[in-house]
């Protein structure tokens, strides 16, 4: 019987054979799971061995068993012949830096290399700092906020007191005491916190943003000796003279300094604060003033020292009559904030001492008191050469006050919220 042509063809070595072209649709295609088991199963053949087993599984075996899902492996790490930098990029790559917490669950290895993928923390157990963990588990921080470890408070507390600057739980005893919810005696002293910025301080140099509380002096000078590259820095309960030591800080740009936080804590920041504030730090371009006492005095002084500052924001201010004048000296200023304030200026003096701020472009205030129509006004006057205004919130914002804002030639922008008393006639 003679064969058909094709099948003769197919038998017939002289004839180029006809390269066949995968598609993906052919059943008979490379399942990637297959392969991927193919891949895992190898490396597990290499890890058995190197490391000197006389049992390793054949490649006849069936694979389902070694990979079943129910099963616990015993077997060597996989992951172990790859490199750190090379697992250090596929971590980097996930999209939620949560997942990062369960990754660092796995073994002691993934801990670590997690650990030095995440830059921003908010302490909450001071003996993590203290006991070195800290800066072992985390080496590459360079933001940190160990305010709330900073404060003594029951773990199991169900109390948590959330504010603009402060996040933190407090005891139930506090709730039987008039005045603030901090007291004085649930913050920890200033020579722990003293010795705690220094454990952090030299085990994480590399910090660029830092918030504190009751630091001393010797704290801030151990900070800015050891971390050179901070660049932002928050203050909490924090004295005058304590600030002595942020003058050691070459490259602090960005500075929130809080004295008074109403109904949490209180602690004085005065004109002598911000004389050696503005002496010390020059290269300031933004600062935000929260519960300071002080006057023109203190105002001017860091408006002629600091002359490269752009932003100023003043914050429930305790500040005395006849302040507004010294904005006059912040030659470069361009945004001014004004928020939660009680009252803008009680005693701003005569028109021809306020001056004005040249370069300000923006106003902003929030939920400010602005019935007091002569303070409203000679703000307005230092700020007449702004572009924008912004207003939201603020209480006692009727035609009479807001006829002020008349001063405003250059302004391109307003934008007014929560001002139920203005009508179409203001």
């Amino acid at each position: 019987m003679s064969s058909s042509p094709d099948k003769a063809s197919i038998l017939d070595p002289t004839k180029p054979k006809k390269k066949r072209h995968w598609n993906w649709s052919d059943p008979d295609r490379l399942d990637p799971n297959e392969a991927l088991k193919h891949v895992m199963l190898k490396m597990r053949l290499h890890s058995l061995s190197n490391s000197g087993s006389s049992t390793p599984h054949s490649e006849s075996e069936p694979e389902s068993d070694s990979f079943s899902p129910n099963t616990v492996s015993t077997g060597p790490d996989l992951t172990a012949m790859l490199s750190d930098e090379l697992l250090l990029k596929v971590f980097n790559r996930i999209p939620d830096a949560k997942q990062l917490i369960s990754n660092s669950l796995v073994c002691k290895r993934w801990c670590v290399l997690c650990g030095k993928l995440i830059q921003s923390i908010k302490l909450l157990d001071w003996e993590f700092l203290e006991s070195g963990r800290l800066s072992y588990r985390f080496p590459n921080l360079v933001d940190i906020n160990i305010v709330p470890a900073s404060i003594v408070f029951e773990r199991n507390s169900g109390i948590l007191l959330s504010t603009k600057s402060l996040k933190v739980y407090l005891n139930s005893g506090v709730l039987e005491t008039e005045g603030s919810f901090v007291r004085k005696e649930d913050i920890l002293d200033s020579e722990a916190i003293d010795k705690g910025v220094r454990i952090l301080a030299e085990g994480c140099r590399n910090l660029r943003r830092i918030a504190l509380m009751n630091v001393s002096e010797e704290g801030l000078s151990c900070l800015a000796e050891e971390c050179e590259l901070l660049q932002e820095m928050e203050l909490h309960y924090c004295g005058d003279f304590a600030l002595r030591g942020i003058t050691k800080f070459q490259n602090l740009q960005i500075l929130k300094l809080i004295g008074r936080l109403t109904g949490v804590y209180d602690s004085v920041v005065s004109d002598i604060g911000m004389t050696i504030l503005a002496q010390g730090c020059r290269r300031l371009l933004k600062l935000e003033l929260v519960g300071c006492e002080g006057s023109y005095d203190g105002i001017k002084a860091i408006g002629m020292c600091c002359q490269m500052l752009e932003e100023l924001t003043f914050c429930s201010h305790r500040m005395e009559g006849g302040w507004l004048s010294a904005l006059s000296y912040c030659g470069n200023l361009k945004i001014l904030r004004l928020e939660s304030c009680m009252c803008i200026d009680e005693n701003p003096g005569p028109d021809e001492y306020l001056g004005a701020c040249p370069m300000l472009e923006e106003l902003h205030l929030r939920r400010c008191q602005m019935r007091d129509k002569e303070g409203v006004r000679a703000l307005f006057m230092v700020c007449w050469n702004i572009r924008g205004l912004v207003i939201e919130d603020c209480w006692g914002m009727d035609n009479n006050v807001f006829a002020a804002a008349t001063v405003f030639r250059a302004i391109r922008s307003l934008s007014l919220e929560g001002c139920s008393l203005l009508t179409t006639e203001g």
